[in-house]
């Protein structure tokens, strides 16, 4: 169950050095800005590489694919690279395929799953912000911001250490997700070629 909260977050989305970043002078402003621009996201549509940096292994992990998000709470993560893997969110419903097993399930089953995929959600709609279960610190440097997120609730403290969420400045995309779990293990998602507002079948999103 801790791998599909983790795969379900990573729908939601290399890091510059924490160091680099410094914290942000009108932190009010800039988080009306990040919200306002979310509001007028409709779809989103993006390649991704996922990098696991594991404690036990001394080599990464790298995964790629496809990433689809659509209005109101429609999440596709599709994995094609090194193995196929699909997670589909659709509203309160979520499925799961690896290979020829699929999963279905109810994200209001678990108050955990609710957490994470409120988390998801808020990086999206940028109310990341407003989500009690972390404390969050806005950064910035010249290229982007950063949302440093550190869990105060039971449930995000035994999943994550830290959780960082890059915005691209000016458009405020999200365009990096770096997690950091309880083992010190990190997940480094990136998301390349995002396209904005285009017209996205509901079937993508199809949970039969």
């Amino acid at each position: 169950m801790r791998k599909l909260f983790l795969l379900v977050l990573l729908a939601g989305i290399s890091l510059a050095g924490f160091a680099q970043y410094k914290p942000v002078a009108n932190a009010a402003g800039v988080k009306n800005q990040f919200a306002a621009a979310a509001q007028k996201i409709n779809s989103i549509t993006a390649d991704f590489t996922q990098v696991k940096s594991l404690s036990m292994l001394s080599e990464k992990l790298t995964s790629k694919g496809k990433f689809y998000f659509k209005r109101d709470n429609r999440v596709r993560m599709e994995y094609t690279s090194p193995y196929q893997y699909l997670m589909v969110l659709n509203g309160n419903k979520v499925s799961i395929k690896d290979g020829q097993k699929t999963n279905k399930m109810s994200a209001g089953s678990s108050k955990l799953f609710q957490q994470v995929n409120q988390l998801m959600m808020d990086c999206i709609k940028g109310t990341v912000f407003d989500n009690p279960d972390f404390s969050v610190q806005l950064l910035e440097n010249s290229n982007s911001y950063m949302a440093a997120m550190t869990p105060v609730t039971r449930e995000m403290k035994s999943l994550f250490k830290q959780v960082k969420v890059i915005m691209e400045r000016g458009s405020f995309v999200v365009s990096e997700v770096q997690m950091t779990d309880t083992k010190g293990d990190n997940t480094t998602i990136h998301y390349t070629a995002q396209k904005l507002n285009t017209a996205l079948p509901d079937a993508l999103f199809a949970i039969h």
